[in-house]
């Protein structure tokens, strides 16, 4: 992978992670300091484990500086949670994974 940049398309209510002329998409709704991530979607031609836990740990890091409270809908999106035990704290009170 050679350039990679990870933006937030707040009009499309989505996180972007532009590589090689592809794009990844991690979509979502904010609510209530909440931000509900619904999707994820990786092109066929970067999709692999380690790109999808580089693009993870980036939004979420993103997230994190903005403080705001993590619902995933989605269950590849649940378990980057699982195996990041660091990111639990960002989960809403009443929420478990």
């Amino acid at each position: 992978m050679d350039a990679a940049e990870l933006t937030d398309n707040d009009f499309l209510r989505q996180f972007e992670y532009k590589v090689d002329g592809a794009i990844a998409k991690i979509e979502y709704s904010l609510q209530d300091r909440k931000i509900f991530l619904t999707k994820l979607v990786v092109p066929d031609e970067i999709q692999n484990e380690d790109f999808a836990e580089e693009f993870l740990t980036l939004v979420f890091e993103n997230i994190s500086e903005r403080n705001i409270g993590v619902v995933p809908t989605s269950p590849e999106i649940a378990k980057f949670i699982r195996r990041h035990r660091k990111y639990k704290k960002l989960l809403p009170v009443g929420i478990r994974i």
